[in-house]
């Protein structure tokens, strides 16, 4: 697929060795990144389980995490074999193998389009599942008696404390329902009927 073969010296094979050695540490360095995104990604779902509405939603961090493995292998194993290029008995050992490699690096990078693809699309369907969950989260507020929703009001309010918001598209959500509990509230008075 070459339209003409280039001859190198050994120092222009050495400086690009240096050059593609960096750039291999630089994206090894995003891999990591990647993957403590992912990981993140993954705890925050997790800690905010109860105010989705759809259970399960990991394909994201899991791809974000298994992309930032393999971009780390990957590219701490060019790191070596550009490292080794400036070495002339070493260059001899991984002649064979770079071929394969870059075959291999191409692939990866379209898998890396991929999932990048993947993870866009997962972002409405996050959003959505937010939204959803935590509009039946405002429903429940006041079910601090009911199993499966006592610790529901601590998490909303904590939730709202600490991205300082206030319902799910502003304060006038609360105003839609009834968030104090029946069990506060003396129901034989005609103010609270009202």
């Amino acid at each position: 697929m070459a339209i003409m073969k280039v001859k190198f010296t050994k120092t222009k094979r050495d400086k690009l060795a240096q050059i593609l050695w960096l750039f291999n540490w630089i994206s090894a360095v995003a891999g990591i990144i990647l993957f403590s995104l992912g990981l993140f990604l993954k705890i925050e779902i997790r800690k905010r389980s109860e105010l989705m509405a759809k259970g399960e939603l990991s394909s994201a961090p899991a791809m974000l995490i298994s992309v930032g493995i393999i971009a780390c292998f990957i590219n701490f194993l060019g790191g070596k074999i550009c490292y080794d290029c400036t070495d002339n008995d070493k260059f001899h050992r991984w002649r064979s193998a770079m071929f394969p490699y870059t075959i291999c690096t191409f692939c990866f990078t379209f898998c890396i389009l991929g999932g990048a693809a993947v993870c866009y699309t997962m972002r409405n369907e996050l959003e959505e599942s937010l939204y959803l969950g935590l509009r039946d989260a405002i429903r429940f507020y006041k079910d601090t008696d009911i199993p499966g929703r006592c610790f529901l009001k601590e998490t909303i309010d904590m939730l709202q404390i600490e991205f300082q918001c206030c319902g799910n598209n502003g304060f006038r959500d609360w105003f839609e329902i009834q968030w104090v509990s029946v069990r506060y509230l003396d129901m034989t008075s005609k103010d609270v009927l009202e």
